[in-house]
């Protein structure tokens, strides 16, 4: 029995100790994913342990401290995605703000090869949302969503290589882009939306690649994706929301320093995980699909949705847009992270390119 402890404590002191590597490979890469998961097994295994030496079951062991310093170590990663958190973007108090605009946006990656869209559909009829954004969307979705109505403003990018992106408006659309940041067959798109009292945001959406095998066996072209989109907002005055599939987890090292380098917040921190992926198997999930806001904002109102027949459940979240609030919040690059940058940007990755605007 002492035996099966050993062995299973060793596996998850792996788990924890293999993301330390500055390795960039997928399977290392993809430990950063299931920190949830491996915390839940950790207090698992010291629960047992605990139980069956109350008992006289086993005999003592050192492995219970590199355990319980596992579990500490992971909780440290996600405490922030729970509601014992701060919150780092405050509520926005409708009463207290009954001028001030809103903004509300629905995000989802709908799974190229899914072909219900009623689902969909009638989420976007339900909730309303001023700005709909899709992800994997090929001609075949273009040709569903266009049913839409109310939503005449528009940027089409549609692929059938996993990576079609749509945005559709009730709101006017200016500067609309689409860019191809790291990859010729990778968009992200922008625009800035023009709100009722004629003021606008900078959206951005992004869907880089995941670290996975048969695709990308490191995670390079994502974070230079990410960081390509991060400097590029550093020093940005406007309001600004970057949504999207992210192909990462809202706690990994990756995400955290795109925040810092960008100065966006995250609505979810102090406010729960919104774990959007995978909507079928419901001990394999953690947040890929974000919303990351500028300091301008707080928050309405922030929700996962019902299951799409997509593997991931799209998310809305609905912005209230304070006009006196201009913190300057912007968190500090320290070396470590000015090393990360310029070691991530300098990695070779596939062949840039860009292409006009799609309106």
């Amino acid at each position: 029995m002492l035996l099966l402890f050993k062995i299973t404590a060793a596996l998850l002191l792996l788990a924890t100790l293999l993301p330390f590597s500055r390795s960039r490979q997928w399977w290392v890469r993809m430990l950063d994913f299931p920190r949830l998961q491996i915390t839940i097994a950790l207090g698992i295994w010291v629960v047992a342990y605990l139980t069956m030496r109350l008992i006289g079951g086993i005999e003592s062991s050192t492995w219970i401290f590199f355990t319980i310093a596992c579990l500490l170590y992971q909780g440290y990663w996600i405490w922030p995605n729970t509601r014992i958190h701060t919150k780092e973007v405050l509520s926005f108090r409708k009463q207290l703000h009954t001028t001030a605009p809103t903004l509300k946006i629905l995000t989802s990656n709908v799974l190229m090869d899914n072909r219900d869209s009623s689902r969909l559909l009638a989420l976007v009829i339900e909730h309303k949302p001023d700005v709909l954004a899709t992800l994997e969307t090929d001609s075949w979705w273009q040709d569903q969503l266009d049913t839409l109505e109310g939503y005449p403003h528009r940027i089409a990018c549609p692929l059938d290589n996993l990576y079609g992106m749509h945005i559709y408006s009730r709101l006017p659309l200016h500067d609309t882009q689409t860019e191809f940041l790291v990859s010729p067959d990778i968009p992200s798109m922008s625009a800035r939306i023009e709100l009722p009292d004629r003021s606008l945001v900078r959206l951005h959406v992004v869907h880089p690649t995941p670290p996975v095998p048969g695709e990308n066996p490191r995670s390079i072209e994502r974070d230079v994706e990410l960081l390509i989109l991060a400097k590029t907002l550093q020093d940005c005055k406007e309001r600004i929301v970057v949504t999207g599939d992210l192909n990462d987890v809202a706690w990994s090292a990756s995400t955290r320093l795109f925040r810092r380098v960008s100065g966006l917040l995250d609505p979810r921190t102090g406010r729960g995980m919104f774990n959007t992926f995978h909507a079928d198997y419901w001990i394999a999930r953690w947040p890929l699909d974000h919303v990351f806001v500028s300091n301008h904002f707080r928050l309405v109102d922030i929700s996962r949705l019902g299951h799409i027949g997509s593997d991931h459940f799209p998310m809305l979240v609905e912005l209230g847009i304070e006009q006196s609030l201009e913190l300057d919040n912007h968190p500090a690059i320290d070396d470590a992270d000015a090393y990360d940058i310029e070691e991530t940007l300098n990695t070779k990755v596939g062949k840039q390119a860009s292409a006009p605007s799609m309106r």
